[in-house]
């Protein structure tokens, strides 16, 4: 039986996932969580193989919560399950450590078959997308801005479109103020941006928010 720890701050969605992941007879749900905090404490007490992981919860979000789940001794797979179907949010979910990415309008039976692979030690990417990586990787001259930023960069300009000011992001990501504004000036100029509420607008059109 492969047990399955489901990860989702929307509670439709997730009871929607949970009601999916029963009917399968060789499938059973371990836990739930709502955000990032909640899913790093129920694995601390929930044996699983696999994690379904929002990759939009508050708080803690799902990129960041990768590597902290990583970090634990036999930590499950993890199959990234997102509403975004943005190639550059893949590759960093990949990159950080995620053993699958699969979007929110795949097919019931495709997510199922995801859950598996990744359970059994294989990795799993939505099928559409990964033609559209390949494609991209190929075309790399044409990638959009937000491709050019670093780890860190990115994290900041995440942050900052979501509401959050220097100050908070500098206590989120654990660096200094200081630290913050420079990767915040680098990255509205790779974005070519003068202002948060323009790094708002590419980030609405570029659907990565």
């Amino acid at each position: 039986m492969i047990r399955v720890l489901v990860a989702e701050d929307h509670t439709i969605v997730r009871e929607g996932i949970k009601q999916l992941i029963s009917l399968a007879p060789d499938l059973s749900v371990a836990g739930e969580a709502c955000n990032g905090e909640q899913l790093l404490e129920v694995l601390r007490r929930t044996a699983c193989e696999v994690v379904l992981l929002d990759i939009s919860m508050p708080g803690l979000n799902g990129l960041d919560a990768i590597p902290r789940i990583r970090a634990i001794d036999s930590p499950p797979a993890i199959l990234v399950l997102s509403m975004h179907d943005e190639v550059q949010m893949a590759a960093r979910a990949l990159k950080a450590g995620a053993a699958g990415y699969a979007t929110k309008d795949s097919d019931p039976a495709l997510l199922l078959t995801a859950i598996r692979k990744v359970a059994a030690g294989g990795r799993y990417i939505d099928p559409e997308l990964a033609d559209r990586m390949v494609f991209e990787v190929s075309l790399s001259d044409s990638r959009p801005p937000h491709a050019q930023l670093s780890e860190r960069e990115y994290q900041v300009f995440e942050r900052l479109v979501h509401g959050a000011n220097v100050n908070e992001v500098a206590q989120q990501l654990s660096i200094s103020a200081k630290t913050v504004s420079t990767h915040k000036v680098r990255l509205m100029q790779k974005l070519n941006a003068h202002s948060v509420a323009e790094l708002v607008r590419y980030a609405i059109d570029n659907h990565l928010m």
